[in-house]
Order: C-alpha cells, then sequence, then structure tokens
C-alpha cells in the first residue's frame, strides 16, 4: 500500500529521478514553456514552484536554495529578475499544465507546462502566406 507516501518514482532510481526533475526545471525557466508527459508535468510543478517562491523572497539564503536546485548561475538570475518579479502579486500557481494529447509511440498522456504571467514576450515566426487553390487556377 502507499499510504503517506509522496511524488512519483517514473522507474528510476533516486539520482536519476533527481536529476531528470532537475533537468526539466531548467528547461521551464530557460524556455518559459515544455512539452512533455503529463505525470512528470505535475510533478514538475513542485519544483518549479518552489524556486519561483525563492525568488520572490530575493535574499540570499534564497539565492543558495535556487542554486541548489538549478546548479546554474544564469537561470538563477533569470529567476530573481524575470520570472518571480512578474509573480509578485501571485500567493503560488506559478503554473499551468495543459493536456496536450497523446504521444505517437507509446501513447503516453502529453501536456504543456508553462508560467500563467507571460514574463518574456516569445519569438512570433511570421506567418506565411497561403496558396489557395483557386488562385492557382487564375
Amino acid at each position: 500500500m502507499r499510504h503517506r507516501i509522496e511524488g512519483r518514482n517514473f522507474g528510476r532510481e533516486a539520482d536519476p529521478r533527481r536529476l531528470m526533475m532537475r533537468n526539466l526545471v531548467k528547461s521551464i525557466i530557460d524556455h518559459g514553456r515544455i512539452t512533455t508527459t503529463l505525470a512528470k508535468a505535475k510533478e514538475m510543478r513542485r519544483f518549479v514552484e518552489r524556486v519561483i517562491t525563492y525568488g520572490k523572497k530575493n535574499t540570499v539564503h534564497a539565492r543558495r536554495l535556487a542554486y541548489s536546485v538549478l546548479g546554474d548561475r544564469d537561470l538563477v538570475k533569470k529567476v530573481f529578475d524575470e520570472i518571480a518579479p512578474a509573480m509578485n502579486d501571485r500567493n503560488g500557481g506559478y503554473t499551468r499544465v495543459l493536456k496536450a494529447g497523446f504521444r505517437k509511440g507509446d501513447s503516453a498522456p502529453l501536456a504543456i507546462i508553462e508560467f500563467v504571467v507571460e514574463t518574456a514576450k516569445p519569438e512570433t515566426k511570421p506567418k506565411k502566406d497561403k496558396i489557395k487553390a483557386k488562385d492557382l487556377a487564375k
């Protein structure tokens, strides 16, 4: 029985599981939105929100705690300078998990995890003009 057992195992030992979560947290802070499996997104949300809460405190100790999770000074700086100030008026719930269908290979449920508040404007690609069949007939 799983009474009072917290978290998911993902069929991995503790160290590979910790590294996987760390990489996912680093990716979402770097890119703002990532696509992964639903279970990984739900589990990762705990760590992302904890790091953003550290960023809102903005103390030396909070920076060290965030660095212990992220392991990258540039990402820590991004959390404390860009992401956390944008979330300053929120008390938790910094991320949203959107279901995104199923993966083709193994039918695993996919999810998109993103920040609720838009921190940086995403780069938009210029739209291509669509050629319609009636235009080709002319």
